[in-house]
C-alpha cells in the first residue's frame, strides 16, 4: 500500500470519526493542527460544530487575529472565551508542569461552555507526533476526557500539513507556534510584563522578515532562536546591530543568538529526567 493511499485512508478515518459525533466543540488555536481539525469538523458536522479559541495574556495578538481571520475565510463558526491561567500560582511558578495547569484551565473553561451551550463533547488537535514528546497538557486533556480525533486517525504533523496543502488551506505551512509562556525559562515567574516583552520581541523579528523563530527569556539574557535556513541572514554585523537595538530596547542586558537555530521545546533540555517522566505520564 503506497503512502498516498495510506494518507487517504487516514483522512477518511478522520471524517468518519468526526461525523460520528453530535454537537462538537473544537479547542482552536489557529495552528495547523487545530485549524485543520476545525475545518474537517465543519465539513463533517456543519452547524453542529463550533471552534472556540481561548484568549489570555499568553496568546500573541497576531496569532489571535490570524486564527480568527482563517475561521472567517473558511466560514467556520468561532467564538472567543477568556482563560485566567495567570491567576493560578501553580502556573505562575512556571515549573515543568506549567502546560498542565494551562490546559487544565482551558478545558475547565471549555467544559463549562459546553454544558451551557448544549454541546456533547470537546476535541483538540493533538497528533501522533505529540505522543513521544514532553506534553504535560495531554494529562489535562485525558483528565477532562477531551477527544483527540487526529491522533485517533493516526495522523502525524507532516500528514496533517499535506492534507491541508491538498485542500489549499493557507495554514498548511504555517510555522509551529506555542503560547508565549513557553518562551520563559523554567522557574522564572510568568508575568504579563514578561509575556509582553516576548511578544514585542517576536513582532520585531517578524518585522525584520524572519519566519520561524523564538524569543527565549532568561532574565537579563535573551536567547534568540532563528530557523537554520534563515540563520545566514541573521549572522551579519548589520543584523547583529538590529537585534541588539531591538532587545536592549526591550530591557535585556545581554542579547544572544542561538547557533543551533530554532527547535521546538528547547527549554525542556533544562529539565531533569524525573521532571520529564512526570510530565509524560
Amino acid at each position: 500500500m503506497n503512502a498516498a493511499v495510506t494518507l487517504d485512508q487516514k483522512a477518511a478515518r478522520l471524517r468518519h470519526i468526526l461525523a460520528g459525533h453530535g454537537r462538537l466543540i473544537v479547542a482552536y488555536s489557529g495552528g495547523v493542527d487545530s485549524a485543520f481539525l476545525a475545518w474537517m469538523a465543519h465539513r463533517a458536522l456543519g452547524g453542529r460544530m463550533l471552534a472556540v479559541i481561548a484568549d489570555s495574556a499568553s496568546l500573541a495578538r497576531t496569532h489571535l487575529e490570524d486564527a480568527l481571520a482563517f475561521a472567517r475565510e473558511q466560514k467556520i463558526p468561532v467564538e472567543v472565551v477568556e482563560t485566567r491561567e495567570l491567576e493560578n500560582p501553580a502556573y505562575i511558578r512556571n515549573d515543568a508542569m506549567r502546560c498542565f495547569h494551562c490546559k487544565d484551565e482551558l478545558f475547565t473553561v471549555l467544559e463549562r461552555f459546553r454544558e451551557a451551550r448544549g454541546f456533547e463533547a470537546i476535541a483538540y488537535g493533538v497528533n501522533a507526533d505529540d505522543e513521544g514528546d514532553f506534553r504535560p497538557g495531554q494529562q489535562a486533556a485525558r483528565q477532562h476526557q477531551v477527544l483527540a480525533p487526529l491522533l485517533e486517525a493516526g495522523l502525524n504533523k507532516a500528514e496533517i500539513r499535506e492534507l491541508a496543502r491538498q485542500e489549499d488551506l493557507r495554514v498548511w505551512d504555517k510555522p509551529a507556534s506555542a503560547c508565549l509562556s513557553s518562551r520563559m525559562e523554567y522557574g522564572r515567574a510568568v508575568t504579563p510584563e514578561a509575556l509582553s516583552v516576548i511578544e514585542r520581541g517576536e513582532d520585531a523579528l517578524r518585522g525584520l522578515g524572519f519566519r520561524q523563530f523564538r524569543v527565549r527569556h532568561h532574565g537579563e539574557i535573551v536567547r534568540v532562536e532563528i530557523a537554520r535556513e534563515e540563520l545566514p541572514r541573521a549572522l551579519t554585523a548589520e543584523m547583529a546591530r538590529e537585534l541588539t537595538a531591538v532587545f536592549k530596547g526591550l530591557g535585556f542586558k545581554f542579547v544572544t543568538l542561538d547557533l543551533e537555530g530554532f527547535r521546538t521545546g528547547s527549554m525542556n533540555q533544562l529539565l531533569t529526567p524525573e521532571e520529564l517522566l512526570r510530565g509524560s505520564r
